[in-house]
């Protein structure tokens, strides 16, 4: 599963399960793919998620994707602001800790 994958089929959960959902994709440029952002915009979570009363921002990481130093400090950021910060891996996905993650929002 590539990280694209993972992105495609946690959008379809998430929007079967009434989430709203952001990602912001890159474009392909004269010098490469780049993603239109200002400020520190780069390391982002790659997906917003908004419903069932809460937000959540999820970096999704697939095969051997690692967190780069950018994704770490938006992260952390985030986190000791007491947003809802995490990773979802294709692991994640696989074992369905994804799915309870949002089922589990859903409840409240």
């Amino acid at each position: 599963m590539t990280e694209r994958d993972l992105q495609a089929w946690v959008i379809v959960l998430a929007r079967l399960l009434g989430w709203r959902v952001a990602h912001f994709r890159p474009a392909r440029t004269a010098h490469g793919w780049r993603t239109p952002v200002a400020g520190d915009g780069a390391g982002f979570p790659d997906l917003v998620l908004v419903g069932h009363g809460r937000v959540l921002f999820r970096e999704l990481k697939a095969g051997r994707g690692r967190l780069r130093p950018e994704q770490e400090a938006w992260l952390s950021a985030l986190r000791s602001s007491g947003a809802d910060a995490e990773v979802w891996t294709e692991a994640d996905w696989i074992r369905g800790a994804v799915e309870a993650d949002l089922r589990y929002a859903e409840r409240d």
